[in-house]
């Protein structure tokens, strides 16, 4: 068996997978809305930028923190060389 217990992700890894997640619920909150009550009248507000560009590249940058944050390789330190 293995001697190695350690996490392969550090605290700081973890709290920017958290940081990530938190930036795609905030795109996903960023494209919600636009609704209307009367199912006969069009709502042209769906078609706005923060719905169709702002919101996805929010999004977008959430799925690329969390991509960074698992990637990345922690720093090397004299504990972490033994």
């Amino acid at each position: 068996m293995s001697e190695n217990t350690k996490m392969a992700t550090t605290k700081k890894g973890i709290r920017m997978i958290l940081i990530g997640f938190l930036v795609m619920v905030a795109g996903f909150i960023l494209m919600m809305g636009g609704g209307v009550k009367d199912p006969q009248v069009f709502n042209w507000a769906m078609f706005d930028f923060r719905r169709l560009v702002a919101a996805p590249l929010v999004i977008l940058c959430g799925v690329v923190i969390v991509i960074v944050a698992i990637m990345k390789r922690p720093a090397e330190t004299e504990d972490n060389r033994k």
